[in-house]
């Protein structure tokens, strides 16, 4: 088997063997996708020309079977792909030939991907990709069609055709930049038939394309093509002098870690709100070696402003990026802010004149005038989108950005694509489309929320509640584990990618696990940058972290137990809202503060009088934050009553002692399960509505405050005690 330097062979031919043509389509395309130096997340397609048998008819046809829209190699089955009728879809090119060929081709290139539909084999639902033609049209019974760093440094190079005939010679053809589609696929099947023996052609500025009538064979091509595309590349690279001499060589030094880190923490918040004065933004930093290299160049400020290349880049990264000229070693981080916000003013005119410059009749209205990948030097790359996992692709692709400008710079000179090209990709009405097709955002998209004491109980079910309509969870707990514990449980049901907050493109997912010890401000403060590093800010903190420390038989309890009750029951809360605030103020952005106060605040017993005095005083806080931190931020509270399942609060002794202290039966080889269910019941008894209170029943208080639909209140404190008639207001 042939080595490979620049890719990863992974055929094998006993695992290919036991699927039928489809499945073996379907690894061909998961081993490709699996290696980002092949084709980035989403972007690439494959195809097999497979023998069917019509459901209509019983005879034997050919249906073409390609990647549809959306979906990702890597991760795609049987459902990812469309069926079509290989005839059916030749028999296309005659409508095409009729339509009007003047001026600006893009409503007949639109108008054919509506008629894919005429052409769908056995009632597949799968919406079939604009690339369609040219798997269709090439002659190969297998075809793929990917977009490698390596192959975009020489289709986004000034001398692309004569590299291409120089690195390849004749094994792989030219055909300049065409928006995908039609045209495309037609320009192709000309020059394959005037070349019966070639197997790939290189499409300007985009990537390229190759085929053959085996799947091992066109796998294998496709691998050989990059490795020699690589290969020569790097020859080129390293008798330039590598790394050293890449972008024009550094002109600034990375900032240490603490100071990266302490910097970023210090912009991000803010530079959120900056973002997100449309629609809320969530960040994504990069600041590992390879993106300090570019940022850190003498070049960048050039090829940054040049902007992106292949269409896959530009459609998640727009049509370039925000470069910020920043000296780490000299300048301050209020000069960064001023120099950001001149930026940001910048930047927003420039995308409004490109959008007016090459806007058509019909195009959809501008989008957000906002960058989605901002540079800076000594800092790194933050990226931004809708929620981690797009704001993590967008790094992702502006990565393959500055390796295609590596590689290009290394070979030639590297080209961007025409405005004019990048403007109808963007604003496609095809694309607009998509997005219009897209479901709603759940009510919490878009949202950081930062859940104290999601370890176990309250916190926990809060977090799981949150989650599910689509909120960023910041679980966090003064046990490290238990906090993570909870964030891989959340991250393993609604995403992938759980990591250290600030680790860079790497890093978290939908959910984060930290530890806070809330009695102490210095810890407060060190996890809400944590939470900037990971997120660049958040919206909501729901507190529901407590602790309740009975008396003794003589009603008696230690200073030192009086003292910590207070001390995270009251004065956590209010160091996390002091510390917050400072935040929600640089960001800018309405956000809610849920503190968990208790029934006991109401209702005097004895036994509790820590508790109850602390929950008491939880309940005035709740009415003095509203005040201090309004109109930015609603503060309220949730009051539960005694809440035994799924407790942390309620360990076994615990449960038995109060068992005890009510004279309710029990034994002592009874599981905790039912030494729970008794409590519980016998605390449900005593309310009007005569059920248990659970954990779950407070998270829905919880999810109700951080929404809008109590949007108008504030300083509030809603009991969930199931009618606990003592606590009723007097």
């Amino acid at each position: 088997m042939k080595s490979y330097k620049f890719v990863c062979y992974a055929w094998n031919d006993e695992k290919a063997a036991s699927f039928d043509p489809v499945g073996r389509l379907i690894y061909r395309s998961n081993l490709l996708g699996s290696d980002q130096r092949i084709t980035n997340t989403g972007g690439g397609n494959t195809s097999a020309k497979l023998a069917e048998k019509d459901p209509l008819t019983g005879i034997p046809t050919e249906v073409l079977w390609v990647k549809g829209s959306g979906g990702d190699l890597r991760t795609s089955t049987r459902e990812n792909f469309s069926s079509l009728y290989q005839n059916k879809l030749l028999e296309l090119q005659q409508l095409y030939a009729g339509r009007p060929d003047k001026g600006y081709k893009g409503q007949a290139e639109d108008d054919m991907v509506g008629m894919y539909t005429h052409t769908t084999f056995n009632l597949n639902p799968r919406a079939s990709s604009i690339d369609t033609p040219l798997h269709s049209f090439l002659p190969g019974k297998h075809v793929d069609h990917m977009h490698p760093n390596a192959i975009i440094s020489i289709a986004a190079s000034h001398r692309c055709q004569e590299l291409t005939q120089e690195i390849f010679g004749g094994a792989m053809a030219y055909v300049p930049w065409m928006r995908p589609g039609f045209e495309l696929g037609l320009a192709m099947q000309e020059i394959s038939k005037k070349n019966p023996k070639l197997q790939a052609i290189m499409m300007g500025q985009h990537g390229f394309i190759s085929w053959a009538d085996d799947e091992k064979e066109c796998y294998t091509l496709t691998l050989d093509m990059i490795e020699a595309a690589a290969a020569y590349i790097d020859s080129k690279y390293q008798a330039k002098g590598g790394d050293k001499t890449a972008f024009g060589g550094l002109k600034y030094q990375t900032l240490d870690q603490p100071a990266r880190h302490a910097t970023l923490a210090a912009i991000l918040p803010w530079l959120r709100g900056q973002v997100s004065a449309k629609r809320r933004f969530v960040g994504t930093i990069q600041d590992d070696a390879t993106i300090m290299r570019f940022v850190n160049s003498h070049d960048a400020p050039r090829l940054a402003e040049l902007g992106t290349s292949c269409p896959d880049h530009f459609l998640r990264t727009k049509i370039k990026p925000l470069y910020v000229d920043w000296n780490p070693q000299t300048e301050t981080v209020a000069s960064l802010k001023a120099k950001l916000t001149l930026g940001l003013e910048q930047y927003r005119q420039d995308y409004a004149s490109y959008y007016e410059t090459c806007k058509r009749p019909n195009s959809p209205a501008m989008r957000d005038p906002n960058p989605t990948v901002m540079l800076i030097p000594g800092l790194g790359m933050i990226a931004w989108g809708k929620d981690k996992s797009e704001s993590r692709v967008t790094a992702e692709f502006y990565n393959c950005a500055v390796e295609v400008m590596r590689g290009a710079e290394a070979i030639d000179r590297y080209i961007a694509l025409p405005l004019q090209e990048a403007f109808d990709i963007e604003y496609w009405l095809l694309e607009e489309a998509k997005l219009k097709r897209m479901p709603a955002e759940k009510e919490l998209a878009r949202q950081v929320i930062v859940v104290i004491g999601a370890g176990s109980g309250i916190g926990k079910e809060t977090a799981h509640r949150l989650v599910r309509e689509g909120a960023h969870i910041v679980c966090v707990d003064l046990n490290e584990e238990s906090a993570v514990s909870t964030a891989t449980e959340i991250t393993n049901r609604h995403g992938l990618g759980i990591g250290v907050a600030g680790s860079g493109i790497s890093g978290c997912g939908p959910s984060v696990g930290l530890s806070c010890d809330i009695t102490k401000r210095e810890s407060v403060r060190a996890m809400l940058d944590q939470v900037s590093l990971a997120y660049g800010g958040f919206d909501s903190i729901c507190v529901t972290a407590g602790i309740f420390v009975a008396s003794d038989t003589t009603g008696h309890i230690p200073d030192d137990k009086w003292a910590l009750t207070f001390a995270i029951n009251v004065t956590g809360s209010y160091l996390v809202a002091d510390e917050a605030g400072k935040n929600w103020l640089e960001q800018g952005l309405h956000g809610n503060l849920v503190l968990t106060t208790s029934a006991n605040a109401a209702v005097a017993k004895k036994g509790s009088v820590a508790y109850d005095t602390s929950k008491a005083a939880a309940n005035h806080l709740v009415r003095e934050l509203a005040i201090e931190l309004a109109p930015l931020v609603r503060v309220n509270g949730v009051a539960p009553a005694t809440v035994v399942q799924g407790s942390a609060m309620f360990p076994r002794d615990r449960v038995i002692g109060s068992l005890s202290k009510y004279r309710i039966d029990y034994t002592e080889n009874e599981s905790t399960e039912s030494l729970v269910q008794k409590l519980a019941q016998f605390y449900a008894d005593r309310t009007l509505t005569k059920s248990p209170i659970t954990p779950a029943d407070q998270a829905e208080a919880y999810f109700l405050l951080v929404s809008q639909r109590l949007s108008k209140t504030t300083g509030q404190i809603i009991s969930v005690d199931g009618g606990l008639y003592e606590a009723f207001l007097r």
